[in-house]
C-alpha cells in the first residue's frame, strides 16, 4: 500500500502538486477561522445559584435558603461537587459537573430542581437565580467609567453607575458571545422617602401607613373607549409618580380635623443611594464606575473581545460629554502577547532546524524540501484544529516540535541521496530520477512510517486525560498528533515527488562540508565505540549507575501541578478586619493604591474591586478587596526582574498600611482557583467541622503553623465569626401583651434601616426603585434601633425596647460548606518553593501539633488538589504509553529481547530528563510529565535505526559481531546525530524562551533536550554493549534450546488422545469443520457487507485544458459528488440486515446438519462396537463346539458330520465379524471426515441404550432452522423489493468548478482582461429522477416474483417437514414397540433357551442338531435385538433433527 502511494506520487506530480496547493489554501482559511487564546480553559463545569436577601445575616442565610437549595440539587445527576458561602444578605450554592456534562443541560436541571428550592424558602426571604453562563476566563474586559478632566464636577458616583447602568451596560448586553455585564461600584439611583420618626408619631402613623399611600398613588389605568362615531376615543389615566414633587404630594391620610397629611409632611423626598456592597476605586482618585463584561461558556475569546471594542466605540459616541469609557483589563493583551512568545518560539525552532538539515544533509535543496514539510504540516495541524474545534493557544501549539515534524521526510530524503550517490551515472533523466527515488524511498518507507507513528502512539494516553490537565494538555496531544499525522502523509507523497523533481540530477557526489564535518564526527566516534566495547561491562554499569542517581534524584524534585503563567499584570487579595465598613475599605484601597502608584513605575492603573458586584458572582466582603494592579511590559520593569520578585517588593511597600493584609496573584490565575476549588491562592487548607467557633480557633492554631513554612506567602485567614451585629432578640410575651406579631416587627425593622420598595419611578426608558426608609440621621446608633416604634393593632406605637432586647454582639460572618459540611479555609500562594514540599512540611506540622476533635478533620485543596489528581492520571498515562511503545517494537522486530534492548534507551533518557531539570532549578510538573511521555517516543527512534541497520549487515551475512556494531554505526552515525538534533534543538527556543507563557512550556522542553543527550549517548555506546551481550549470550543459545524442546517433545507428540463422548464429538465437529467455517465466514462477509450501506458513488474530479473558451489556453478543474436519496440508504440497511440473519440461519442451519451426521455415526459405531463383542462370545462358543465335536469323532463317538457342521457354523460367525470390523472401519472414517482429525477420533462408547424420544409439540415444531432460514429467505426478498423500490427515489449531486476564462473584461472601467490567475469559480447542484421508469419497474415486479416464489418454497417447506415429522415420529413408534418385545419377551426367553441348551448338551439329554438349533434361535433374538435398537435410535435423531434438537 506505501510502495503504492509513493510510487504514484512520483508518477503523477500534477495531482499531488494540486493537492498541495488545496492543503495550502484549507490551512490558509482555517487560520483565519481559528479561535485564538491565551490558554485553556480549565474551569470545571459549574452552576452558581446566587439569593440575594438584604436582611438576613449569615445563620439565616444558611439556614433559610442555602441549606434547602444545597438539599435539592443533591439528587442532580452527575454533579461531582457542591459547595456554598452564606454571608449577610447573600447566598451562592456552587454545583459542579462531570466535565462531559452539557452545560444547557445542566442549567437545565438546577433549574427544575429550583422549582421545588423556592417551596422550601419561606416566601419574602429570597429568589434563587442561576448566575451567567461564563467561566473562570470568561472575565475578557474589564473597564471604569469615569469624567474627563474638567468634567468631574459635572458627574457624580450616581449619575455614573446611571450612565454605566442604562447606557453602556444595555449596549453591550446586545454584543454576539457576550453572556452578561456586571456594573461595579457607584452608587445605585433611588427615589428615598426618607421617613422622620418623630414627625411619624406626631401624626400617628407608622411606616405601613407611608407605604400603603405610596403603592396606592403610583399606577396608571384605562377605561377602554368610548365609540364616538365616525371615530373611537380611547381612555387612561396618567397615575405614575414622575418626579420628587409628585412623591412629596402624596396623601397619607387626613386628620380628625380633615386636613391632609402629605409625605412631605413626615419625610424628606429627595435622590438616595441603594445599600452598597460593593464598590470600585481607580488608582489615587478615589471611588470610580466600572463593568465587566463577560463572555459566554465557549465562545472565542478573541472575537468577542473585537466585537466588545466595536461595540465600545459606538457607545462612546452616545455618551454624555466629558464622560469616556476606559478598558483596564483586556484578554486580548494577554492573548497577543502568548501567541507572540508561541510565534516567535515555532519561527526559531522552523529556522533552527532548517539550518540543521542543510547543514547534516549537505544539499540546500534536499534541505529545502524537508523543510517545506514544516509550514504545510503545521497548515493540515490548523486545518484539523479547526475541525475537532481546538483553540490556538499557549497550551494547544507549545509543544510542536518541528524536529520530530520532518523525522519522516529526513529518513526518505537522507535514504535518497545516499542511494543517488552510490549510482554508476553521472546524470539522469527524469525518468531514471523518478524510479530511482521510488526505489530508494520505498526501502526505507517503513523507517519513515514508524518514526511517525511511534510518536502518535505515545501520544494516544494523553488523549484519555481528564480534569485541569486534561484540558491543558489534551488540546496540545490532539494539535501534535494532527501535526504528526500530517507530515506522515506528506512524506509518503509530497516529500517523494518533491525529491524527484527539485533534486539535481547531476548525482555526481562531490565532497561538501557536510561531508568533511561527519568525516570528523567519526574519527572522534569511532576510537570512542572501539573503545567502549572492550570495556562494555564498565559502559554498562555507569548507566546502571547514573539511572539509580537519576531516580533518587527525581525524589528530591519537589512538584508543582503547572508552572505560573506570567499574565502580565497582578491582582492584590486585601483583607481588612472583619466587620470594617464600606468607607474605611474604600479609604484603605485608596491609600494602598496610591502607594504603589508612587513607588512603583511599572504601574500604569490600579483598580480596586471591592465587596460583591451588581451580579456577586465572584462573592465577597465589604471588607475584602480585589486590587486589580496594571503592569507595563516587562522590558520597562525597574523595580525588579522577576514576577516573583516584584510580587515581593510590593508585598513589601504594603505593609506600611495598618491593619490590612495584602496577598499578591494573578488576575485569571486567582479566579480560575475560586471558580476550580473554590480557594483562591495556590494551597488552600480546608478544615472540616460544625461548630464555627471550634473551627475559627483551629484556623488559628493551623494559620501560626502556615507562617513558619519557607515559601508559603500571603496568608489568607478566613474570619467566620467576629462580624459587629446588632441583635434583636424578641421577647414573644411582651409581644403578646401588646397584641402584636413578629411579622410587624421585622417589617418595620427591614423597612426602617434596609427600606422597603414601594413601586418604581420612570425617567423615558430609564426606571428607579421608590424606597421608604428612616432618615439617615435616624439609623446611625443602637438607640436608634431600640426607639423604633411599632405600631400596635390599636393605633399605639410601641418602641422596639419594650418588645426585644437590643444589643451589640460578635455573630458570624460567613457560612462556607462543601459537600454538605461546614468549612474554614487558611489559604496561602508558594514563591520561591515548589509546590508539594511545601504542602508536605505543613502535613506533617499539622498533624504532629494540632489535635482535630472528633467530627473534625483537613483536607489540602488549590494547586496541591489539582497536582495530586494529575499525578494520579499520569501514573496510568505513561505506564499506557511505555506498553504501547513496546507493543510496537515487538511488532516491529518480532524479538522480546531486542524490543527489551531498544525499551533501555527510556529510562536512559529519562536520566537526561531529570538532570535537565535539576541544573534549571525546576520542580516536576505535569509539563515535565507530559515532556517525559514526549521524550520516550523520541528516545526509542535512534535505537530502532541501529538495531534495524545491525539486522541487516547480520542478514546480509555479516558473523562477527564487532564488525556487524561498527559498520552499522558508521553507517547510521548521521541519520542519529541530524535527528537528536532536529529534535532537541527544535525544542530550544521553548526552553530558553522569556516571553508570555515561556514558564509552562520550559519544563517540557527542558526535559526532552535533556532526555535526548543521555539517549543519543546511549545509542552510540550503551546499546552496541547491550547488542554484543545479546547476541553472544542468547542469540544461539535460543535455537539450540528450540532444537533441544523439540527432539525432548517429539516422543509424547503421537500419544493417544482422550476418548470422546458423544457431546464432545459434536462439540469438537462444531468447532474444526470445515462446512461450518465456510457458513461462518459467509456470515462474516455478510456482516462486513454492512459498511457499504452508506456507499455513494466515486468523486468526479475533471479537468479540462484547451481552447474551450476562447483561441486561449484555459484551465477548468470541476469536482462533483452524486448522493442516493436517504431511503436508500435505510433499504440497504434493511437488506443487510435481513441477510446477516439469514447467514446466522444458515450456519445454525448447517451446525444442526453436522451434529445430525455426527450422531447418527456415533450411535453407528456404539451399535457395531456392542455387535462385535456378542459376535466375539459367538465364536468362543462355536470354537469350543468345534473342539468337542473333533474329540468325539477321534473316540468314534459321531460321525463326520458333526465336525463339518460346527466348523461351518464357526466359519460363519468369522465372516460374521470380518464384515463387522469392515463396517466400524467406514463409520469412523466418516467420523474422522466429520471431525476433520488426523486419524481416526477415539470414540468413549458404552454399552448400546435406547434414546428418549423427544416431545413433539407446536413450539418444536417452529424451531425448526430450515422453516426459520426459509421465512428469512423470504424476508430478504421483501428487503431487495425495498431497495429496488427505493432506487427509483432521485439521486442528488453536488459540484463546483474553477476555471479561468482568459480574455474577459475585468468588472471596472478599465480595459484590464482577466489572465491564467484570475479564477472563476461555481458550485452546481442537481437532481437525477428516473424519467424513463420501465426498466425500475421491471426490477420491481423480478424483485415482487422471487419473493412469492420464495413464499412458496417456505408453504412446500412447512408441509414437507410436517409430513417429514408425522413418518419420522411413526417411524420411532413403530421401532419403540418392538424394542418393548424384546425387552419384556424375546431377550430373557433367548437367555433361557442358551442355558437349557448348554445344560442339556453337556449332560448328553440332546444332540449336536437339537444344540445348534436352539443356539441358533438364541443368537437371532440377541443380533434383532441390537439392530431394533440401532433402527430406533437413528429414527430418534432423525425426529430431533426435524425438530431442530441439537
Amino acid at each position: 500500500m506505501l510502495d503504492f502511494i509513493i510510487r504514484f506520487s512520483i508518477r503523477n506530480k500534477l495531482i499531488v502538486g494540486i493537492l498541495t496547493l488545496a492543503l495550502v489554501a484549507w490551512g490558509a482559511y482555517s487560520l483565519t477561522r481559528l479561535p485564538i487564546d491565551a490558554v485553556p480553559d480549565i474551569t470545571n463545569n459549574q452552576v452558581q445559584v446566587i439569593t440575594r436577601t438584604p436582611s438576613l445575616a449569615a445563620p439565616e442565610v444558611e439556614r433559610l435558603i442555602t441549606f434547602p437549595i444545597e438539599q435539592t440539587m443533591a439528587s442532580v445527576p452527575r454533579t461531582e461537587e457542591i459547595r456554598s458561602i452564606s454571608r449577610f444578605g447573600l447566598s451562592v450554592v456552587t454545583i459542579v459537573f462531570a466535565e462531559d456534562v452539557d452545560i444547557y443541560w445542566a442549567r437545565q436541571q438546577i433549574g427544575e430542581r429550583l422549582a421545588e428550592a423556592r417551596t422550601l424558602i419561606p416566601a419574602g426571604v429570597g429568589n434563587p437565580e442561576l448566575a451567567p453562563i461564563s467561566t473562570g476566563l470568561g472575565e475578557i474586559y474589564q473597564y471604569t467609567v469615569h469624567a474627563k478632566k474638567g468634567f468631574e464636577d459635572r458627574y457624580d458616583a450616581t449619575s455614573l453607575r446611571t450612565i454605566q447602568d442604562w447606557y453602556v451596560r444595555r449596549q453591550l448586553l446586545g454584543t454576539p458571545g457576550v453572556a452578561e455585564v456586571n456594573s461595579w461600584g457607584g452608587f445605585l439611583k433611588q427615589y428615598e422617602v426618607a421617613l422622620d420618626p418623630e414627625k411619624l408619631r406626631s401624626y400617628n402613623l407608622g411606616v405601613g401607613d407611608v407605604f400603603a399611600a405610596l403603592e396606592r398613588n403610583n399606577q396608571n389605568t384605562g377605561g377602554a373607549y368610548i365609540d364616538k362615531k365616525p371615530t373611537a376615543y380611547f381612555i387612561r389615566s396618567e397615575g405614575l409618580l414622575g418626579s420628587l414633587d409628585d412623591v412629596g404630594q402624596i396623601v397619607i391620610r387626613r386628620t380628625e380635623g380633615g386636613i391632609p397629611v402629605l409625605v412631605r409632611d413626615v419625610a424628606t423626598v429627595r435622590f438616595g443611594a441603594a445599600n452598597r456592597y460593593g464598590a470600585l476605586t481607580r488608582n489615587a482618585d478615589g471611588e470610580a464606575v466600572g463593568g465587566l463584561v463577560m463572555m459566554l461558556k465557549g465562545e472565542n475569546s478573541s472575537e468577542v473581545v473585537r466585537r466588545v471594542q466595536a461595540r465600545v466605540e459606538q457607545i462612546q459616541k452616545t455618551l454624555p460629554e466629558g464622560v469616556v469609557i476606559d478598558p483596564f483589563l483586556v484578554r486580548s493583551d494577554l492573548v497577543n502577547r502568548a501567541i507572540g512568545t508561541v510565534e516567535r518560539n515555532l519561527i526559531e525552532g522552523a529556522l533552527i532546524v532548517i539550518f540543521v538539515l542543510v547543514l547534516f544533509l549537505g544539499n540546500w535543496r534536499a534541505g529545502l524540501v524537508t523543510a517545506s514539510v514544516i509550514p504545510l504540516s503545521m497548515l493540515f495541524a490548523v486545518s484539523m484544529m479547526n475541525v475537532f474545534g481546538v483553540s490556538g493557544n499557549l497550551m494547544s501549539l507549545g509543544a510542536i516540535d518541528f524536529g520530530l515534524i520532518v523525522d519522516g521526510a529526513v529518513i526518505i530524503v537522507e535514504a535518497c541521496l545516499h542511494h543517488l550517490a552510490l549510482l554508476p551515472k553521472n546524470r539522469l533523466t527524469q525518468a531514471e530520477m523518478d524510479e530511482e527515488v521510488y526505489q530508494s524511498a520505498a526501502k526505507i518507507r517503513s523507517s519513515a512510517a514508524f518514526g511517525e507513528i511511534i510518536i502518535l502512539i505515545v501520544y494516544l494516553p494523553l488523549w484519555t486525560l481528564s480534569g485541569i490537565e486534561g484540558k491543558m494538555f489534551t488540546p496540545m496531544a490532539q494539535v501534535v498528533s494532527f501535526a504528526i499525522f500530517g507530515a506522515f502523509i506528506l512524506s509518503l507523497t509530497y516529500v517523494p515527488m518533491m525529491t524527484a523533481l527539485a533534486l539535481s540530477k547531476d548525482v555526481r557526489h562531490k565532497e561538501n562540508f557536510s561531508d568533511r564535518m561527519m568525516a570528523a564526527f567519526h574519527r572522534l566516534y569511532q576510537p570512542a565505540i572501539r573503545g567502549a566495547l572492550r570495556v562494555k561491562g564498565l559502559v554498562v554499569g555507569l548507566a546502571v549507575g547514573l539511572l539509580a542517581v537519576a531516580v533518587w534524584l527525581f525524589t528530591t524534585l519537589g512538584g508543582e501541578f503547572i508552572p505560573t503563567l506570567e499574565e502580565g499584570d497582578f491582582v492584590a487579595e486585601t483583607q481588612l478586619l472583619t466587620g470594617s465598613s464600606l468607607s474605611q475599605t474604600v479609604d484603605k484601597v485608596t491609600q494602598a493604591s496610591d502607594l504603589l502608584m508612587k513607588k512603583f513605575p511599572e504601574i500604569t492603573q490600579v483598580i480596586g474591586k471591592i465587596g460583591a458586584a451588581e451580579i456577586p458572582t465572584d462573592p465577597m466582603p465589604m471588607e475584602s478587596c480585589d486590587l486589580t494592579i496594571k503592569l507595563k511590559p516587562k522590558a520597562e520593569w525597574t523595580s525588579a526582574e522577576t514576577r516573583e520578585g516584584l510580587a515581593d517588593a510590593m508585598t513589601e511597600a504594603l505593609e506600611a498600611i495598618p491593619g490590612v493584609n495584602f496577598g499578591i496573584s494573578q488576575p485569571i490565575q486567582f479566579r480560575s482557583n475560586e471558580l476550580i476549588s473554590g480557594v483562591r491562592q495556590d494551597i488552600g487548607v480546608k478544615i472540616f467541622g460544625e461548630d464555627l467557633n471550634e473551627l475559627s480557633r483551629l484556623s488559628n492554631e493551623v494559620a501560626a503553623l502556615v507562617g513558619t513554612v519557607e515559601g508559603a506567602t500571603d496568608l489568607y485567614q478566613e474570619r467566620v465569626v467576629g462580624l459587629p451585629q446588632i441583635i434583636v432578640s424578641l421577647n414573644r410575651a411582651r409581644i403578646a401583651q401588646f397584641g402584636l406579631d413578629v411579622e410587624t416587627i421585622n417589617r418595620a425593622i427591614s423597612t426602617a434601616f434596609a427600606g422597603e420598595v414601594a413601586g418604581l419611578v420612570y425617567e423615558g426608558e430609564k426606571r428607579f426603585d421608590l424606597v421608604v426608609r428612616f432618615a439617615g440621621q435616624s439609623r446611625q446608633r443602637l438607640e436608634d434601633v431600640q426607639n423604633l416604634y411599632v405600631t400596635a393593632p390599636d393605633g399605639n406605637h410601641v418602641p422596639l425596647s419594650q418588645v426585644a432586647d437590643v444589643a451589640l454582639k460578635l455573630g458570624p460572618n460567613q457560612i462556607q460548606r462543601e459537600d454538605a459540611k461546614r468549612r474554614i479555609i487558611v489559604g496561602f500562594n508558594v514563591r520561591g518553593r515548589d509546590i508539594e514540599s511545601v504542602v508536605e512540611e505543613l502535613q506533617q506540622k499539622i498533624s504532629a501539633r494540632v489535635k482535630f476533635p472528633p467530627g473534625y478533620y483537613v483536607t489540602y485543596g488549590g494547586q496541591f488538589e489539582n497536582l495530586r489528581e494529575a499525578t494520579g492520571r499520569l501514573a496510568v498515562a505513561v505506564p499506557v504509553a511505555l506498553l504501547l511503545i513496546f507493543t510496537l517494537l515487538y511488532f516491529t522486530f518480532g524479538s522480546i529481547g531486542q524490543s527489551i534492548l531498544i525499551f533501555t534507551a527510556i529510562p536512559m533518557a529519562a536520566i537526561g530528563g531529570v538532570f535537565a531539570l535539576l541544573l534549571r532549578g525546576m520542580p516536576f510538573s505535569i509539563s515535565a510529565g507530559v515532556g517525559f511521555i514526549a521524550l520516550f517516543g523520541v528516545a526509542v527512534l535512534n535505537g530502532i535505526v541501529l538495531i534495524g541497520e545491525f539486522n541487516f549487515l547480520k542478514k546480509e551475512g555479516e558473523t562477527d559481531l564487532h564488525e556487524i556494531i561498527f559498520k552499522g554505526t558508521h553507517t547510521r552515525l548521521r541519520p542519529i546525530l541530524m535527528t537528536a538534533l532536529v529534535a532537541s534543538l527544535g525544542f530550544l527556543p521553548m526552553a530558553l524562551s522569556q516571553g508570555a507563557g515561556g514558564e509552562v512550556q520550559k519544563p517540557l522542553a527542558t526535559v526532552v533536550i535533556g532526555g535526548l543527550v543521555t539517549s543519543t549517548l546511549l545509542t552510540l555506546f550503551v546499546i552496541p554493549a547491550l547488542y554484543y551481550y545479546y547476541e553472544r549470550r542468547f542469540g544461539k543459545v535460543n535455537k539450540k534450546a528450540v532444537a533441544a524442546a523439540l527432539l525432548v517433545l517429539t516422543p509424547f507428540l503421537g500419544q493417544a488422545q482422550t476418548p470422546l463422548t458423544l457431546d464432545e464429538a459434536v462439540q469438537t465437529a462444531l468447532r474444526r469443520n470445515s462446512g461450518v467455517e465456510a457458513a461462518r465466514r459467509e456470515l462474516d462477509a455478510s456482516r462486513a457487507l454492512r459498511g457499504t450501506v452508506r456507499e455513494v458513488p466515486k468523486t468526479d474530479v475533471t479537468a479540462l485544458l484547451g481552447q474551450y473558451n476562447s483561441y486561449k489556453f484555459d484551465q477548468n478543474l470541476t469536482i462533483s459528488q452524486t448522493f442516493p436519496a436517504a431511503g436508500v440508504f435505510r433499504a440497504r440497511g434493511q437488506v443487510a440486515e435481513a441477510n446477516v440473519r439469514g447467514g446466522e440461519l444458515g450456519v445454525a442451519l448447517t451446525e444442526l446438519d453436522l451434529a445430525y451426521q455426527v450422531k447418527t455415526a456415533w450411535y453407528e459405531d456404539t451399535y457395531l462396537n456392542s455387535l462385535r463383542a456378542f459376535l466375539a462370545r459367538q465364536a468362543s462358543l462355536y470354537g469350543a463346539f468345534l473342539r468337542a465335536a473333533q474329540v468325539r469323532f477321534r473316540t468314534g463317538e459321531t460321525g463326520s458330520l458333526e465336525q463339518t457342521i460346527a466348523e461351518t457354523r464357526l466359519r460363519q460367525v468369522q465372516t460374521q465379524r470380518r464384515q463387522n470390523e469392515a463396517d466400524l472401519a467406514v463409520v469412523r472414517r466418516r467420523l474422522q471426515t466429520l471431525l476433520q482429525t488426523d486419524g481416526p477420533p477415539p470414540l468413549r462408547t458404552d454399552s448400546l441404550t435406547a434414546r428418549p424420544l423427544p416431545r413433539v409439540d407446536t413450539a418444536a415444531f417452529s424451531a425448526n432452522p430450515l422453516l426459520a432460514f426459509y421465512a428469512q429467505q423470504v424476508r430478504i426478498a421483501e428487503a431487495e423489493t425495498a431497495l429496488q423500490r427505493a432506487s427509483r427515489l432521485p439521486d442528488f449531486t453536488l459540484g463546483y468548478f474553477n476555471q479561468s476564462l482568459m480574455g474577459t473584461p475585468k468588472p471596472t472601467n478599465s480595459t484590464d482582461l482577466a489572465t491564467a490567475f484570475d479564477r472563476f469559480h461555481g458550485v452546481q447542484a442537481g437532481i437525477s429522477i428516473p424519467i424513463f421508469g420501465k426498466p425500475y419497474r421491471a426490477r420491481i415486479q423480478a424483485a415482487e416474483l422471487t419473493r412469492q416464489a420464495r413464499q412458496n418454497q417456505l408453504t412446500l417447506r412447512q408441509r414437507t417437514l410436517e409430513g417429514d415429522v408425522a413418518a419420522a415420529l411413526t417411524e420411532a413408534g413403530k421401532w419403540r414397540e418392538s424394542l418393548a418385545y424384546y425387552q419384556s419377551a424375546a431377550l430373557p426367553q433367548a437367555g433361557q433357551i442358551v442355558r437349557q441348551a448348554n445344560r442339556a448338551y453337556t449332560a448328553g439329554e440332546i444332540g449336536y442338531v437339537e444344540f445348534l438349533q436352539a443356539i441358533g434361535t438364541g443368537n437371532e433374538i440377541q443380533i434383532g435385538y441390537l439392530q431394533t435398537l440401532n433402527d430406533y435410535n437413528q429414527a430418534v435423531l432423525r425426529l430431533e433433527q426435524l425438530l431442530g434438537i441439537r
